[in-house]
């Protein structure tokens, strides 16, 4: 597809995630695949789509020292691109420049022209100036965010974890045994190096899609291990795995019982659910039960039965504070005060399921948020209002080169 067709799917992409509430991966899968692209194409249009949204804060500052005036926003968007990709993806000025001068409006080219064309002059410059940025503004984190973060961390990690969000996640695959795994091939056809600390757990520089399909591996962070891990239940357990999907964390709860024992898996019925279903299957697990339904519905098949579980994993929605670099549009959806509701919601899906654990059964509560207020202050509450159970063990990591932020809490 000539790169002209590709960056005006670039312009609808983006305009449509401004002007709803979709999440920016199902637009951008919506779109490439509406349009039959090719790997290339695809690649190279959500290489700038994320590009932008990530940067959004640094590209606003470019724009306000390239032209003082008001600029409408269908022609902001255009600019962004243009940008984007003379600063940060460094494509050859002259492709750049006119084939994002191409989508503008005819009376609007002069102006796109003009602003994209100084970029280009003054570029060392407008680079340079990234540094003495603030860091919020630097790594296009907003302020309300950012300042949490200070709080909670403090200057230096705050800006460390800030630099970690702005950048666009590694590729980590999980070798599966219960398909065989992966083969020396498919190790070295992906370039695959193992993730230190992070058994099974591989870098790679492309994906092995053959391995993928038949289920010998799984697309997956090693800080989603932690979680399963840290439940670490047996073949004689029943399982409980609360909103299971997509099912990296039921697959490694399989693994600990050697796909044996009990796991009912549970999310909202519909595109959840089904690709749950889905995921497990590729993999060769067994001993899951997949169960659709709404956790705080009173018609949840969970509480119509006397089942009681001795290990149960709830990983509840969250801010996705900890995986930014892997959801680029997440911090540009959270408002102030952001996490009042969410630890309403996440309080209450807990409420729900403790009381379907055994006497003596253990607990895990996770999140992929780096906020204290949904993660220990909210165990604190649940210890409060369930004064039987104890904190055993917690792990809170923040986002790094090697993996995403998250946190997990044992309690029993």
């Amino acid at each position: 597809m000539p790169k002209q067709l590709s960056r005006k799917i670039c312009i609808k992409i983006l305009c449509e995630w401004e002007e709803s509430s979709k999440f920016i991966d199902s637009i951008i899968e919506s779109e490439c695949n509406n349009s039959e692209l090719d790997p290339r194409d695809r690649a190279f249009i959500q290489n700038i789509t994320l590009g932008v949204i990530r940067n959004l804060t640094v590209l606003e500052n470019w724009l306000y020292q390239l032209r003082k005036g008001k600029t409408d926003s269908d022609i902001k968007r255009i600019i962004y691109i243009g940008l984007y990709q003379i600063l940060l993806m460094r494509v050859p000025d002259h492709a750049a420049v006119n084939e994002t001068v191409n989508l503008a409006r005819t009376r609007a080219r002069g102006l796109v022209n003009a602003i994209l064309r100084r970029a280009v002059r003054e570029q060392d410059e407008l680079l340079g100036n990234l540094n003495s940025m603030a860091p919020a503004d630097k790594y296009s984190i907003p302020d309300h965010i950012y300042s949490r973060w200070e709080k909670q961390f403090g200057v230096e990690t705050a800006e460390r974890i800030a630099y970690q969000s702005n950048k666009a996640a590694s590729i980590t695959i999980r070798s599966n045994p219960l398909r065989g795994g992966l083969t020396d091939k498919d190790i070295s056809d992906a370039d695959a190096s193992p993730v230190k600390d992070y058994p099974a757990f591989y870098h790679v520089k492309k994906l092995p899609f053959e391995a993928l399909n038949n289920g010998r591996c799984y697309a997956q962070d090693p800080s989603t291990s932690i979680a399963p891990n840290l439940l670490n239940p047996k073949s004689s357990h029943q399982v409980l795995d609360v909103c299971a999907a997509p099912g990296g964390k039921t697959s490694i709860l399989s693994l600990c019982m050697e796909n044996k024992g009990n796991i009912t898996a549970t999310d909202i019925k519909g595109p959840r659910s089904n690709r749950l279903t889905g995921n497990l299957r590729r993999l060769g697990i067994e001993n899951v039960t997949v169960q659709s339904g709404d956790l705080l519905s009173q018609d949840n098949f969970l509480f119509d039965q006397n089942n009681k579980y001795d290990r149960i994993l709830i990983d509840v929605p969250c801010s996705n504070t900890g995986v930014f670099r892997r959801r680029a549009d997440a911090k540009w959806r959270l408002m102030p005060g952001f996490t009042k509701d969410l630890a309403q919601l996440q309080f209450r899906m807990v409420e729900s399921i403790i009381p379907l654990l055994k006497d003596g059964g253990k607990i895990v509560y996770s999140t992929c948020s780096i906020d204290d207020e949904e993660n220990s202050q909210l165990v604190e509450k649940i210890i409060e209002k369930f004064p039987h159970l104890t904190k055993i063990d917690e792990v809170s990591l923040i986002p790094q080169d090697d993996r995403d932020g998250v946190y997990a809490a044992l309690l029993g």
